[in-house]
């Protein structure tokens, strides 16, 4: 009898254990980081909320900016258009067209409860990103002109939030069904890189505090781990990323 076959003929409940041992590290690391940054995202929202990040906020917005002209940003002029083109890499139109390409992708590879588990993450993660804005109400930064449109208030960044949480939950929803460590590692650095970005351009544009960027990456960062850890107990189809003729 072979190994495979050997744990194949093993009891139910001896092969559950072994799966849920051979997982623990894992989801521990998982639980242990949705603590932490859950923590963090309520310690900094406290010193938010007491002022007490004001002055490092203040200095913050002001060293983007040229010493002789707050209203134009440092570095040269196709800088301040990168960074209208990377914020709208985390406005709610662009998200959504991700969203739904992501789902297309979905439904072609007939993987229908990971759709399901798509659609409530990033859309339940963008209406959670909005009620938490509704929720602390903080003033935009006014010691700056703005170089992007803005709508609602401050805290947390939503573009920051919304960009986590889309771009790290796809991430963690598709990164399953690809056969190929290393195409894992790749969208998932791929969308670590797309969440910062987004964050980092909207301090440069001047329409939030680096604390409102932080505070949306860690609230993001912990929907996205959240939705990850659901998604590995949903099971899904592999795809093989290899090209064939």
């Amino acid at each position: 009898m072979s190994i495979s076959q050997f744990e194949n003929s093993a009891p139910i409940h001896r092969r559950l254990v072994r799966y849920v041992r051979g997982r623990e590290p894992i989801a521990m690391a998982g639980l242990l980081a949705i603590v932490l940054l859950s923590w963090g995202f309520v310690e900094l929202a406290g010193e938010v909320t007491e002022g007490d990040t004001a002055t490092f906020d203040r200095w913050a917005v002001e060293s983007l900016r040229q010493s002789d002209d707050l209203s134009r940003p440092i570095g040269p002029e196709w800088m301040a258009e990168a960074g209208r083109d990377l914020t709208g890499l985390g406005g709610i139109p662009v998200l959504l067209i991700a969203i739904a390409a992501s789902a297309g992708f979905l439904v072609i590879n007939r993987s229908y409860r990971l759709l399901a588990v798509l659609l409530a993450s990033t859309l339940g993660g963008i209406a959670m990103s909005l009620l938490m804005k509704q929720w602390f109400a903080r003033p935009r930064p006014d010691i700056v002109p703005h170089l992007s449109h803005v709508y609602t208030s401050s805290f947390p960044s939503g573009h920051s939030m919304m960009s986590a949480v889309v771009y790290l939950t796809l991430a963690a929803l598709i990164a399953p069904v690809l056969r190929h460590f290393w195409v894992r590692v790749y969208v998932i650095g791929v969308a670590v890189l797309l969440a910062f970005l987004v964050g980092i351009s909207r301090v440069y544009m001047g329409v939030h505090y680096p604390t409102d960027v932080l505070a949306g990456w860690a609230a993001g960062l912990v929907w996205a781990l959240l939705c990850w850890m659901i998604t590995r107990a949903v099971p899904v189809n592999k795809i093989d990323t290899q090209m064939r003729s």
